[in-house]
């Protein structure tokens, strides 16, 4: 399974005795119902002190196991600073419209559509 292939990869990298692990969205191509398991590797991996840099779109785990939260827009950092700020309290309005749609996908067919009629209604 994927969830059992992230974890083997994951053994893999530790059986080399790194100082910093990279992940690059770990659990995206997974099924939903593999999530937690490799999410929960990772945790274990934050409570053993293991130093990981990991991009993801899973904001929960994000917000519970990082330090820091960096926020990037287009290459650019938009946005830095604890999990409960940068996600809890962003300042930035590109953040709050990514955390929102992320969070609510349902708003972003709202906008969407909001979009859609008030371009037909400018024409």
């Amino acid at each position: 399974s994927g969830g059992q292939q992230q974890r083997v990869a994951i053994a893999r990298a530790l059986a080399m005795g790194p100082e910093v692990m990279l992940f690059d969205e770990p659990t995206s191509a997974l099924d939903p119902e593999l999530v937690g398991d490799v999410l929960a590797v990772m945790r274990m991996l934050a409570r053993e002190g293991m130093t990981m840099m990991v991009v993801t779109h899973e904001m929960t785990f994000a917000r519970e196991v990082a330090d820091r939260v960096v926020f990037m827009d287009g290459g650019v950092i938009v946005e830095d600073g604890s999990p409960d700020r940068v996600i809890g309290d962003p300042q930035h309005e590109r953040t709050r419209h990514f955390l929102s749609r992320l969070l609510d996908p349902a708003m972003a067919e709202v906008e969407e559509e909001t979009s859609d009629r008030v371009g037909k209604s400018e024409r």
